[in-house]
């Protein structure tokens, strides 16, 4: 009795771990020929249905102080417990959203950790295969970083895709295909063979390459241009139409259709740290370690501090709804329509009574 007594009080000072089916990418070296690849049709439905299942990984503590009882993250343990590659860092000087003058130019600014930023590789220009080194957190963005090594020893980061791990090799068919790969192919480049051979959760290709239905990230805009679209965490676009007349068309998670050049570069899956949105921070300091301020209500401050502010209490009365500098902020356009013309826009996001049909 004794020891199940001790067995069930160190089970509840684990965490509560929610389940989830784990994903992992087959590994292959740089030594060795590639692992079969996945079909086209796995790579498009596993990640949609990753990215719209409601049941996630989240980590849960029992509340021994009053900051871990709502605090929620993402279960991230293959994630490197080291420091970075220091080669590819650089110091980062922070501003506290001040101007040279010190006044204060961007609010809600200032403290949190010191961080180093990371040189990542958003053109994927290099070819060969790269094996993955580790997956690491970057404290600069939402989604996880790949360290990768290329045949000659090589290091280089790249926003690391959903179920991407640490002995998987990823290539990237910007520069062409490679020679090897033709050979191997009997010399003929048949579309629906090299898209079995070259769409693989990691690769990097050109949009004229990357069947329809197929989900990317990292899209650039132009010829070997750096990544634009979808490098937030759980963010991808998908493949529309052929590029039939130069452009793709491209479909955004917000339902916007744009038309990107047909040799623009996108990655396959989807970002990383799909979870990411569900977390909360528990507490107000680690949002101060994040270097987030807070974020103060106009009705709350004084008179001359913004134009909700004075009184003896109560709400801003009659007044309209204003910003800190005296701008209408509610129920008014902020682009203008004739000179914000978008020519690679197809259709724009639904709004208003569009975007409630479509939720």
């Amino acid at each position: 009795m004794l020891v199940l007594r001790r067995l069930a009080v160190h089970s509840r000072k684990t965490p509560r771990l929610l389940r989830q089916e784990s994903t992992h990418a087959v590994s292959a070296t740089l030594d060795s020929a590639p692992a079969t690849p996945l079909p086209i049709e796995a790579i498009t439905e596993n990640a949609a249905s990753r990215t719209s299942k409601t049941v996630f990984a989240m980590k849960k503590y029992k509340p021994h102080s009053p900051g871990l009882r709502w605090l929620q993250r993402p279960v991230n343990d293959h994630l490197h417990k080291g420091r970075p590659f220091l080669p590819l860092t650089s110091a980062k000087r922070k501003q506290g959203g001040r101007n040279f003058t010190g006044q204060v130019t961007v609010r809600h600014q200032g403290g949190g950790h010191k961080r180093r930023l990371r040189d990542v590789d958003f053109k994927r220009t290099a070819p060969g295969l790269h094996r993955v080194e580790r997956i690491e957190y970057d404290p600069g963005r939402s989604g996880h970083l790949a360290l990768l090594t290329d045949a000659k020893g090589t290091k280089s980061y790249i926003l690391a895709c959903d179920g991407l791990r640490a002995g998987d090799t990823v290539e990237s068919y910007v520069a062409g295909v490679p020679q090897s790969l033709i050979t191997s192919m009997g010399g003929d480049l048949d579309p629906g063979m090299l898209a079995a051979r070259t769409i693989q959760r990691g690769n990097c290709l050109p949009l004229h390459m990357i069947p329809v239905g197929t989900l990317i990230h990292a899209i650039g805009t132009a010829w070997q241009e750096r990544a634009k679209f979808c490098r937030s965490a759980g963010t991808y676009a998908q493949v529309i139409a052929s590029p039939k007349t130069g452009y793709a068309v491209v479909k955004l998670q917000s339902g916007e259709l744009r038309r990107i050049p047909a040799n623009a570069s996108a990655t396959v899956g989807v970002v990383s740290n799909v979870n990411h949105h569900h977390r909360t921070l528990g507490k107000a300091g680690r949002s101060r370690w994040l270097g987030i301020r807070p974020t103060v209500r106009g009705v709350a401050m004084n008179a001359y501090e913004h134009p909700h502010g004075g009184g003896h209490g109560g709400g801003r009365g009659n007044k309209p709804t204003q910003s800190i500098w005296g701008w209408k902020t509610k129920g008014y356009k902020t682009r203008r329509s004739v000179h914000n013309q978008n020519k690679f826009l197809v259709k724009g996001r639904p709004r208003g009574k569009d975007k409630q049909a479509r939720s």
